[in-house]
């Protein structure tokens, strides 16, 4: 591989990226900026024209409102909580797509998938500060449905007791699907018996159907009601996309770290490329996802939905998303169109870790604009939140992963994910004979 000419290229793939980037940014800034009022007419006679299209009180926090120290440390909170259960459920559904094509290849990394979503538990603890703290999170909470339209007809989900039973019951669930996952695998590790296997299958093929259900409700709750006049079908699949992103970069780090230490010997360089290939493919899903709900909300025109990318559209959010759309996409695009980058960890090292960030502005970018509707605004509370959360379900994942064995010991293809994908080398098959 030649480092110089993929250095090369890849420079001036981004060049013209940020030159991308720039020229659109501007022509979008001037095709959004307010009209000058005409000749005569007074900036306040214009501002009273425009009527209460602009106005935002009622779709969140209000622009005028200084946020609490509370209302902060909670936001970023919610932002780094929304992005570790990203990784959780990203893995969690791992599992069921293994055993729902009973795929081989995926053998070796089963495990790390198993742990990571064995988190759950731990999730469902993480969550209490969001059930008892809700009304200093969500609008909706302080806000008599009487008075508002949208929240009355929507009031049988959100209400505070539906709120955190349906949030507790979905934990519940999640907690108990994944344990029995693991709990059946290792297992399975001390007898070798096809039964595991089997019922792993069985919880899988209705289990799939259960965590669709749930993580969109969640995420409905958690997420989308911070603005609970917003209208969108696909939110939920939206957020299974980026969180399916962000833990495809995560398993690939992880993997390629204990390929030289726990499961040497045992991951292929087809495992490697394969989980490459599906970072590759969630990254268009992704994009193709986002878009689609944009665009869906754009061409609607309905102020219900509209309003929600409007807010998004307010100050430096503008730039935040521009990032999004080049960064979250883009960029990684650019980065894993090619076969060989995929297997070099000197690109998807960087890529993993750009991976994180990009996912977390993105739920910065869903979260935020309700406590600071004028812009992104950093505090020092958000990368503590971040990676003390981070931190401490990595430290949980790696204690309880070393008490079993670091990959499935007698899964029935186990050998088949070693060594039925290798080509063997030219000539090999000849020097047999």
């Amino acid at each position: 591989m030649n480092f110089p000419v993929l250095f090369k290229r890849l420079l001036a793939l981004f060049a013209c990226a940020g030159m991308l980037t720039f020229a659109s940014a501007r022509l979008l800034a001037a095709e959004h900026a307010p009209a000058a009022p005409a000749h005569g007419e007074t900036v306040a006679a214009a501002h009273d024209a425009a009527g209460p299209v602009g106005t935002t009180a009622h779709h969140g926090h209000a622009e005028t409102k200084e946020p609490t120290f509370l209302e902060a440390a909670l936001y970023s909170y919610l932002t780094a909580y929304m992005f570790c259960l990203s990784i959780v459920v990203g893995a969690f559904f791992l599992i069921h797509l293994h055993y729902l094509f009973d795929a081989g290849w995926s053998v070796p990394i089963r495990r790390i998938n198993e742990q990571l979503a064995s988190l759950m538990p731990y999730m469902g603890v993480l969550s209490l500060p969001i059930l008892v703290f809700g009304p200093s999170i969500y609008p909706w909470m302080s806000i008599d449905p009487a008075t508002d339209h949208a929240l009355d007809v929507k009031k049988i989900l959100f209400n505070r007791p539906t709120f955190i039973g349906v949030i507790i019951v979905c934990f519940v669930l999640w907690s108990f699907m994944a344990l029995r996952f693991r709990r059946m695998s290792v297992a399975q590790d001390k007898d070798g018996a096809a039964q595991w296997t089997h019922k792993a299958r069985f919880q899988a093929a209705w289990g799939i159907y259960v965590l669709a259900f749930t993580l969109t409700v969640a995420v409905f709750l958690l997420m989308k009601s911070l603005q609970h006049q917003f209208f969108s079908t696909m939110y939920g699949v939206y957020y299974f996309a980026g969180s399916m992103w962000v833990t495809l970069a995560t398993v690939y780090g992880i993997m390629r770290i204990l390929a030289h230490r726990e499961l040497n010997g045992v991951i292929s360089k087809q495992t490697i490329h394969y989980i490459g290939t599906l970072f590759f493919a969630f990254t268009v899903f992704y994009a193709y996802i986002h878009f689609s709900q944009y665009f869906l909300i754009w061409n609607a025109a309905i102020p219900e939905e509209t309003f929600w990318y409007v807010k998004r559209e307010a100050g430096s959010w503008w730039e935040v998303g521009l990032l999004i759309l080049f960064g979250h996409f883009i960029a990684p695009f650019v980065v894993l169109l090619r076969i060989d980058t995929k297997m070099n960890l000197l690109v998807m090292g960087p890529m993993i870790a750009w991976a994180w960030l990009m996912h977390y502005v993105d739920m910065t970018f869903n979260i935020m604009p309700v406590l600071y509707p004028n812009g992104l605004h950093l505090t020092l509370l958000d990368p503590l939140c971040w990676f003390g959360m981070a931190g401490f379900l990595g430290f949980i994942f790696w204690k309880n992963f070393k008490t079993a064995a670091a990959f499935p010991l007698k899964d029935p293809r186990l050998k088949e994910a070693i060594t039925h994908h290798e080509v063997p080398a030219p000539g090999a098959a000849a020097s047999h004979h």
